[in-house]
């Protein structure tokens, strides 16, 4: 996924959010509709969400240094888990205490014909920018679900953009309903009721969201397809014998990590070892060209070491760990 790719979505979002917000909370004042305050916070919200985006993605082009030498490419999923608390408390958490109040103590809605026009004018400039996102996945999402797509994908911003945009648009769908039926029957509940709905909605959003960018920052494998490319390229069939075992490791969207035990004959000299890894890493770069850092380790095969490297806490010959508190 290209960070120009999520950048084009994240403005596209970040424009729309703003010019939505500002037009819902005017429709508030004239109103006093509380679907209408709670969907202008959550695009508030939004559009701070993708300020955050922005940010993340600009903190992760720094140079590696001594204290960090892999780089910060992590920033961006940091700041996307922050977008999803930021979804949750202010955006959330808000609609619903404002539609618990409005339940409470509801009110007809005034001049309904300001929050009615703001809404389909929102949903119109909601739908461009979700447009926007769907095109710029599309372009790597390949034959994925969209499911697969956002729980796969290494690249926090098209997902979290998507997820917004979606969210944005049943909420949108939402507040006009509780308006329409707060209009239709002259009970001002319903618009509560909507509000309350959009307060739900948007919570399950920010908790899918935190759930994919927490396994993203615990440090996630490459993809089956870029794994079975790497091990493809690692094996010349001549002084690189088989793969003995290999971990990946994401070290941002862009920027993988290649560490694997390598077998060679006994025979091979020195200099035959290093220039057959050296090939090796340059044929792991062209197979998968985000494959910044690898390390490879020539070792003899052994069936017994070759069985304890697929599992970091098996050693040759060590007894099988046992349960704490049996």
């Amino acid at each position: 996924m290209s960070a120009s790719g999520g950048t084009k979505a994240i403005v596209a979002a970040l424009v729309a959010n703003l010019a939505i917000a500002v037009a819902k909370f005017v429709a508030f004042l004239f109103s006093g509709s509380s679907s209408m305050l709670a969907e202008s916070v959550h695009s508030l919200a939004d559009s701070g969400n993708q300020g955050l985006l922005l940010l993340g993605g600009k903190k992760a082009k720094r140079e590696a240094t001594p204290e960090h030498p892999f780089g910060y490419g992590r920033e961006r999923y940091i700041y996307a888990f922050l977008v999803s608390i930021v979804l949750f408390s202010v955006g959330g958490m808000f609609a619903i205490y404002e539609g618990y109040e409005k339940i409470k103590d509801p009110h007809e809605i005034e001049a309904w014909y300001w929050p009615v026009g703001v809404l389909v004018f929102a949903i119109i400039a909601e739908s461009f920018s979700f447009r926007t996102a769907i095109q710029e996945s599309n372009q790597t999402r390949g034959d994925r679900s969209w499911t697969e797509f956002v729980r796969r994908a290494k690249a926090p911003e098209l997902p979290v953009v998507l997820l917004e945009d979606l969210g944005a648009l049943v909420g949108l769908i939402l507040a006009l309903a509780g308006v329409g039926l707060a209009l239709g029957t002259g009970d001002g509940i319903w618009d509560g009721i909507g509000t309350l709905c959009i307060g739900i909605l948007l919570i399950v959003i920010a908790i899918v969201l935190a759930a994919e960018t927490k396994s993203l920052l615990l440090g996630e494998s490459a993809g089956l397809e870029d794994v079975e490319k790497i091990k493809a390229a690692v094996v010349d069939g001549e002084t690189v014998t088989r793969i003995i075992h290999m971990r990946t490791l994401h070290l941002g969207p862009e920027e993988l990590l290649v560490a694997a035990k390598i077998a060679v004959a006994h025979d091979d000299t020195a200099t035959e070892i290093a220039h057959a890894i050296n090939a090796a890493e340059t044929r792991i770069r062209e197979a998968v060209p985000i494959a910044r850092v690898i390390y490879l380790e020539p070792d003899i095969y052994n069936e017994e070491a070759a069985a304890a490297g697929t599992n970091p806490a098996k050693t040759p010959g060590a007894p099988a760990p046992t349960k704490s508190g049996h």
